[in-house]
Protein backbone atom coordinates (compact mmCIF):
# COMPACT_ATOMS: atom_id res chain seq x y z
CA UNK A 1 0.00 0.00 0.00
CA UNK A 2 1.14 3.18 -1.14
CA UNK A 3 1.00 6.66 1.13
CA UNK A 4 0.83 10.42 1.42
CA UNK A 5 1.16 11.93 4.67
CA UNK A 6 0.49 15.97 4.41
CA UNK A 7 0.32 18.26 8.01
CA UNK A 8 -1.23 21.16 9.41
CA UNK A 9 -1.81 22.80 12.38
CA UNK A 10 -4.92 24.37 14.67
CA UNK A 11 -5.55 26.49 17.52
CA UNK A 12 -8.77 26.15 19.08
CA UNK A 13 -10.80 26.48 22.81
CA UNK A 14 -12.96 24.16 24.16
CA UNK A 15 -14.21 22.77 27.20
CA UNK A 16 -15.16 19.27 28.50
CA UNK A 17 -18.14 17.83 30.60
CA UNK A 18 -17.58 14.91 32.96
CA UNK A 19 -15.72 14.73 36.16
CA UNK A 20 -13.33 12.04 34.63
CA UNK A 21 -11.79 15.84 32.41
CA UNK A 22 -10.65 17.37 35.71
CA UNK A 23 -9.19 20.58 35.18
CA UNK A 24 -10.04 20.41 31.71
CA UNK A 25 -14.17 21.04 32.19
CA UNK A 26 -12.95 24.70 32.45
CA UNK A 27 -12.43 26.41 28.86
CA UNK A 28 -8.48 25.53 27.71
CA UNK A 29 -7.08 25.89 24.35
CA UNK A 30 -4.91 23.34 22.15
CA UNK A 31 -2.74 23.52 18.87
CA UNK A 32 -3.13 20.37 17.35
CA UNK A 33 -0.35 19.34 14.83
CA UNK A 34 -2.75 17.25 12.51
CA UNK A 35 -1.80 14.30 9.68
CA UNK A 36 -3.74 13.40 6.91
CA UNK A 37 -2.23 10.10 5.53
CA UNK A 38 -4.01 8.92 2.09
CA UNK A 39 -3.40 5.65 1.12
CA UNK A 40 -3.67 3.02 -1.95
CA UNK A 41 -2.97 0.07 -3.58
CA UNK A 42 -1.49 1.61 -6.85
CA UNK A 43 -0.31 4.73 -8.03
CA UNK A 44 -1.63 6.51 -10.64
CA UNK A 45 -0.73 7.35 -14.03
CA UNK A 46 1.91 10.21 -13.06
CA UNK A 47 3.50 7.91 -9.78
CA UNK A 48 1.13 10.15 -7.45
CA UNK A 49 -0.71 8.99 -4.46
CA UNK A 50 -2.72 12.10 -4.36
CA UNK A 51 -1.40 15.84 -5.74
CA UNK A 52 1.00 16.42 -2.53
CA UNK A 53 -0.15 20.68 -3.06
CA UNK A 54 -4.35 19.81 -3.44
CA UNK A 55 -4.45 17.46 -0.07
CA UNK A 56 -2.27 20.37 1.88
CA UNK A 57 -4.43 22.75 -0.04
CA UNK A 58 -7.77 21.11 1.41
CA UNK A 59 -6.54 20.78 4.64
CA UNK A 60 -5.55 24.21 5.45
CA UNK A 61 -8.79 24.84 4.32
CA UNK A 62 -10.72 22.47 6.17
CA UNK A 63 -9.01 23.55 9.90
CA UNK A 64 -9.50 27.15 8.71
CA UNK A 65 -13.20 26.93 9.53
CA UNK A 66 -12.38 25.27 13.32
CA UNK A 67 -9.15 27.58 13.67
CA UNK A 68 -9.16 30.30 16.61
CA UNK A 69 -12.67 29.16 17.35
CA UNK A 70 -14.49 27.95 20.86
CA UNK A 71 -15.66 24.60 19.78
CA UNK A 72 -18.29 25.45 22.51
CA UNK A 73 -20.16 27.89 20.05
CA UNK A 74 -20.19 25.60 17.14
CA UNK A 75 -23.36 24.64 16.47
CA UNK A 76 -22.74 21.48 14.69
CA UNK A 77 -20.77 20.47 17.80
CA UNK A 78 -23.51 21.32 20.45
CA UNK A 79 -23.89 18.38 23.39
CA UNK A 80 -20.60 17.22 22.44
CA UNK A 81 -17.20 16.55 24.29
CA UNK A 82 -14.77 17.79 21.48
CA UNK A 83 -12.17 15.31 22.52
CA UNK A 84 -8.98 14.51 20.13
CA UNK A 85 -10.85 11.84 18.74
CA UNK A 86 -13.73 13.10 18.37
CA UNK A 87 -12.20 15.76 16.14
CA UNK A 88 -10.09 13.39 14.11
CA UNK A 89 -13.31 11.77 12.94
CA UNK A 90 -14.80 15.36 12.15
CA UNK A 91 -11.48 15.84 10.38
CA UNK A 92 -11.93 12.10 8.45
CA UNK A 93 -15.46 12.51 7.33
CA UNK A 94 -14.39 16.58 6.31
CA UNK A 95 -11.48 15.00 3.98
CA UNK A 96 -13.43 12.37 2.68
CA UNK A 97 -16.23 15.11 1.22
CA UNK A 98 -13.76 17.14 0.10
CA UNK A 99 -12.27 14.04 -1.76
CA UNK A 100 -15.71 13.60 -2.88
CA UNK A 101 -16.08 17.00 -4.65
CA UNK A 102 -12.94 16.96 -6.42
CA UNK A 103 -11.16 19.54 -4.00
CA UNK A 104 -7.87 16.84 -4.13
CA UNK A 105 -8.22 16.35 -8.09
CA UNK A 106 -9.59 13.49 -9.93
CA UNK A 107 -6.54 11.24 -8.98
CA UNK A 108 -7.70 11.42 -5.59
CA UNK A 109 -10.76 9.36 -5.92
CA UNK A 110 -8.90 6.44 -6.09
CA UNK A 111 -7.88 6.59 -2.20
CA UNK A 112 -8.75 3.99 -0.54
CA UNK A 113 -7.84 4.44 2.97
CA UNK A 114 -7.03 8.08 4.98
CA UNK A 115 -5.86 8.65 8.38
CA UNK A 116 -6.66 11.61 10.22
CA UNK A 117 -3.79 11.89 13.53
CA UNK A 118 -4.05 14.98 16.03
CA UNK A 119 -1.06 15.05 18.00
CA UNK A 120 -1.97 17.36 20.93
CA UNK A 121 1.23 17.12 22.81
CA UNK A 122 4.28 15.78 21.65
CA UNK A 123 3.84 12.70 23.84
CA UNK A 124 0.08 12.53 22.75
CA UNK A 125 -2.30 12.13 20.41
CA UNK A 126 -5.56 10.67 18.70
CA UNK A 127 -6.16 9.09 14.99
CA UNK A 128 -9.47 8.00 13.27
CA UNK A 129 -8.63 5.68 10.28
CA UNK A 130 -10.96 4.17 7.76
CA UNK A 131 -11.88 3.09 4.57
CA UNK A 132 -12.81 6.11 2.56
CA UNK A 133 -16.58 4.25 1.92
CA UNK A 134 -17.36 3.78 5.29
CA UNK A 135 -17.53 7.87 5.95
CA UNK A 136 -21.50 9.24 5.93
Amino acid sequence: MYSVTVRDHVMIAHSFKGEMFGPAQRLHGATYVVDVEFRRPTLDASGMVVDIGRASDALRHLLADLNYRNLDEVPAFAGRNTTTEFLARVLFDAVVAAIRRGDLGPGAAAVEHLRVTLHESHIASASFDGAVGAAP
